[in-house]
């Protein structure tokens, strides 16, 4: 027999829960169904494990660094990796049994367990139960991608490095983008000998040259070695080692560590949910085509983060629900394409981005100018002791409307937001110049750095 609802949400990560709630919450009634953990990408093997485990390897860090600011520390400084990971699945298991509970105590709302495929348009199959209803909505979310053939077991990814407990003798990094730098650094500064490989000439090649050598010699004098332009990846296990080939231009052409991560991005968790019997062909890729309301091409069917490759983020995921409860339950009029996009890169320091980078303002044809300061320059980051990385600023030259943004300093990952809300109000890089802020802080020098907007020179992209 089938079961009939008004809403069926498949997945619990970003926007599932929050859009299922809120659908409940509105008299309709809805089903949401889950296969694995509450809490999808972000909760499990995302922001709150990875983010946890930052701030454990901070504080090795600056405990290491405790005699700079006058403070003894007897002894040495070592990660006990059993406490680290302990404390980091508390975090996780406190947010998914909250999550859970909350979900389960929704009145109007059923929840399910288990794998969901459809059957129809508007119909779906969770084991023996037939469920159907008018909206369906997809939250799969992604699942890493492996770049080379090797067996389970002989590789990490950032979901099977969450169950680590050990500091790794030698950990080879594959990839030298966001998921890459970030364990990268981590494991460094939990005491693991680090490499990072890179295909591309630079790191996070989406980014500016000067973000990617500033984060380079960030990473680079904390003792992690690099190895970029590796054309010709291979892995293979060589007794208690993994041999990984780069074939770089300069270096031997084999790197020999104990642990090899594979951070090589993620790819969407679409390839078996049926999506052909309802009518749905993903794209090259494996996502989920959607138009600026985030509806697929079939009519009350929708698919929001991840899997629908219109941003890979717990914020842009969040955002898609809002959109979609918005113009569904409140007559708006809400689009994807109205989304400004911003970002972190959470290394230390972090890198806080928003909007459009150098070259992209530049590929638009668009005449710009450009503020930049050294965090050298920035009392507050000189008064702790954390004074890499710089902030810029570029504004179209004619509007003089912001464009984009790069912070990549302490407190980077914040600071950026204040120009985030000044690019959603439309407000010049002149009247922000204008503006009054806390000394000492790091926004402060946001106006002074617009202030001295110039012509762009080349180590400025």
């Amino acid at each position: 027999m089938t079961k009939r609802f008004d809403a069926i949400v498949i997945g619990t990560g970003q926007a599932g829960p929050a859009l299922a709630v809120r659908l409940a919450g509105a008299g309709r009634a809805v089903c949401i169904i889950e296969k694995g953990n509450f809490g999808g990408t972000c909760v499990n093997n995302g922001c709150t494990p990875t983010k946890t485990l930052v701030a454990s390897a901070y504080a090795a860090h600056m405990a290491r660094r405790a005699g700079e600011y006058g403070i003894d520390v007897k002894g040495g400084i070592a990660a006990d990796m059993k406490r680290v990971k302990a404390r980091k699945d508390e975090v996780v298991g406190k947010s998914v049994s909250g999550l859970e509970k909350w979900l389960r105590g929704t009145k109007g709302l059923t929840v399910m367990k288990g794998h969901a495929r459809f059957t129809g348009a508007h119909s779906v199959a969770v084991g023996d139960e037939a469920l159907e209803a008018d909206l369906v909505f997809i939250n799969v979310g992604g699942h890493p991608v492996k770049p080379v053939d090797m067996a389970e077991g002989d590789y990490l990814t950032n979901e099977t490095i969450m169950d680590v407990d050990f500091v790794p003798e030698h950990l080879v990094v594959v990839g030298g983008s966001y998921i890459g730098l970030e364990f990268g650094q981590m494991y460094r500064r939990f005491g693991s000998k680090v490499t990072i490989v890179e295909k591309a000439p630079r790191l996070i090649a989406r980014e500016d040259r000067d973000v990617s050598r500033t984060v380079e010699e960030i990473l680079t004098d904390e003792g992690i070695d690099m190895r970029l332009e590796a054309n010709c990846i291979k892995a293979k296990r060589n007794g208690e080692r993994i041999d990984i080939g780069v074939e770089c231009n300069d270096g031997a052409p084999l790197v020999s560590g104990s642990h090899v991560l594979f951070a090589t991005g993620r790819a969407p968790l679409t390839a078996d949910l049926g999506l052909d019997r309802a009518g749905i062909a993903v794209d090259a890729r494996g996502f989920i085509p959607v138009d600026d309301g985030l509806e697929t091409p079939v009519k009350g069917v929708y698919a929001l983060g991840d899997c629908n490759g219109r941003g890979a983020f717990t914020h842009t995921s969040y955002n898609d629900y809002e959109i979609v409860a918005d113009n569904l339950l409140s007559g708006a009029n809400r689009k994807v394409t109205d989304r400004i996009s911003i970002y972190g890169l959470f290394i230390d320091p972090p890198l806080g981005r928003v909007g459009m980078t150098m070259e992209q303002a530049r590929q638009g044809g668009r005449k710009v100018l450009v503020g930049k300061r050294r965090m050298v320059n920035v009392s507050r980051a000189v008064e702790r002791g954390e004074s890499k990385g710089f902030m810029k600023v570029i504004v179209d030259a004619e509007s003089r409307k912001l464009l984009g943004a790069a912070i990549l300093g302490v407190t980077g990952d914040e600071v950026v937001h204040s120009l985030l809300d000044a690019m959603y109000a439309g407000t010049s890089a002149d009247e922000i110049a204008r503006g009054v802020r806390i000394h000492p802080t790091v926004s402060e020098l946001l106006p002074t750095t617009l202030q001295e907007l110039r012509e762009p020179k080349d180590t400025d992209a």
